[in-house]
This record gives structure tokens, sequence and C-alpha cells, in this order.
């Protein structure tokens, strides 16, 4: 047996001491996360990263048809982002030219999938989740991002809150007044 090897020891060294089996125990837990949920565990591991939450009153499908149209519908509510390209997709794995409306440019690589979105480059993060109301008539809708602090895991914060709510009221007002 090695010591700190939870499979190899099953308690009954110590006969007094009950404990559940391995698998399914607090010892392998499974939890099952909505994307929101997600995207606040990720972005708590991340200094300076913000989310910002809202409701939107168009069913899932018409939220996501725009969050996830990275080419025509994600610049439409991202007020800094001028121009988006897909250059690669191999299933769920995306790799996008973006060009922001100050001339910055990002190869920003990452993950898209209905409700889900998380891309990154050396020096932009993007996340948004999206998760249908209960009653499925709105949408939970979820942002973070920004600008990457260089050579961190780390956003700068300043202004990262404002942006992604201008974000979020502009999805809101394209999604509801077209």
């Amino acid at each position: 047996m090695t010591v700190g090897d939870p499979h190899e020891w099953n308690g009954s060294e110590h006969p007094d001491v009950d404990l559940p089996s391995w698998h399914g125990s607090v010892f392998d837990p499974v939890a099952e996360l909505d994307p929101i949920e997600r995207l606040r565990i990720i972005t708590g591991g991340i200094p300076g990263a913000r989310v910002v939450e809202g409701v939107v009153d168009v069913p899932f499908d018409e939220a996501w048809a725009v969050m996830g149209d990275l080419e025509d519908g994600f610049g439409v509510f991202q007020p800094d982002m001028r121009h988006v390209t897909v250059v690669d997709r191999d299933g769920e794995h995306v790799v996008a030219d973006a060009r922001s409306r100050y001339g910055m440019r990002a190869r920003l690589r990452g993950v898209l999938r209905p409700g889900w979105c998380w891309l990154q480059s050396r020096f932009v993060i993007i996340g948004m989740a999206a998760t249908p109301s209960p009653d499925g008539a709105t949408t939970r809708v979820a942002l973070t991002g920004g600008v990457r602090v260089p050579g961190r895991a780390a956003i700068v914060p300043l202004g990262t809150r404002r942006a992604l709510q201008r974000s979020l009221t502009k999805l809101d007002r394209v999604l509801t007044r077209g």
C-alpha cells in the first residue's frame, strides 16, 4: 500500500472507521453544472475577472443564435469587437481571428457549443454562457472577458464590469427589439 493512494486503502486496517465506498462518495464527487455556474467557477480563478448576468426575454435558441454566431452575431452586441472570422473549426473547438474597433487583433482559440463559449488569446479572454429558464420563455445569460495581464492568468479589471454590462444591455436590445 502506498501512503496517500486512496485506491489502495479501504479502511480495513481500522475496523472502527466506517468509510463510504470510494466511487460516488465525497472522495469521488460528481456535480452537474449548468453553463453559467461553470463560467462563474472558471472566472473565480482568474484575478480581475468579472461576470455580468442577466435574463433576456427570448427563448434560448433565439438568444444563442446571436451569441454563438461569432462572425455575424457576436460583434453586434460586443461594443469593442469590429470583426470576427472563424478560421478553423473541429467539432466544438474553434480558432478565430478578431479585430477590435481600436485596430487590435487577436487569434482566439477555444470551445463553442450551445450555451457555452470560452475563447482566449495571449491578450484577450472571452466567455459567454446561456441556459434556458425553467419555463423556456426566457434565457439566463452570463458574460465575462477582458484584456489579459501580460504573462499572467489575470484580467485588467479597469472598466471590465461596465463594458460587460454594456454588452449585456446591447444583447437584450438586439434580441428583443430586433
